[in-house]
């Protein structure tokens, strides 16, 4: 599935590092960062998700909330959080369920061997569900800027 800008956000529901159902729905009336990385702990994830946690008063100011989704479980989004003092939840799409539904679940290659992973992408949903943006070339140690222009 392709999404673009001014589509309806795939509704989604999934579960948080705590175990807690968090769903597009509670997010209803704000403005949500929804980004997808490959996997907990690894370099280019933790400069986007530290970016985002230093960011994080600015993002807030702007009017962000911010999600971000792996096919990690949540125990290691637990570890990661703890780690890195990341303010934001992160939920566990182990299923890939949520990665299905807004098309980031993708082949990918390396080394000439493929593969199915992550794209790293983030999406931009306003207030009434609608992508507004949607970034597909992130720079994991700004990534900021991008979301805030």
């Amino acid at each position: 599935m392709t999404l673009n800008i001014g589509d309806k956000a795939p509704a989604f529901k999934g579960k948080n590092q705590d175990g807690k159902t968090v769903q597009l729905s509670d997010y209803k009336g704000k403005k949500l960062v929804l980004y997808f990385y490959p996997k907990d702990n690894t370099p280019g994830c933790t400069a986007q998700a530290c970016n985002l946690k230093d960011n994080f008063g600015a993002l807030r100011k702007a009017g962000f909330e911010i999600v971000g989704i792996s096919s990690d479980d949540e125990k290691s989004h637990t570890k990661f959080i703890t780690k890195f003092d990341l303010p934001f939840d992160l939920i566990a799409d182990t299923d890939k369920t949520i990665h299905d539904a807004y098309g980031v679940w993708v082949e990918k290659s390396m080394y000439g061997r493929t593969y199915m992973g992550t794209a790293r992408t983030t999406f931009i949903i306003d207030e009434k569900g609608k992508i507004e943006d949607i970034i597909q070339k992130v720079n994991t140690k700004d990534h900021t800027s991008q979301i805030i222009k």
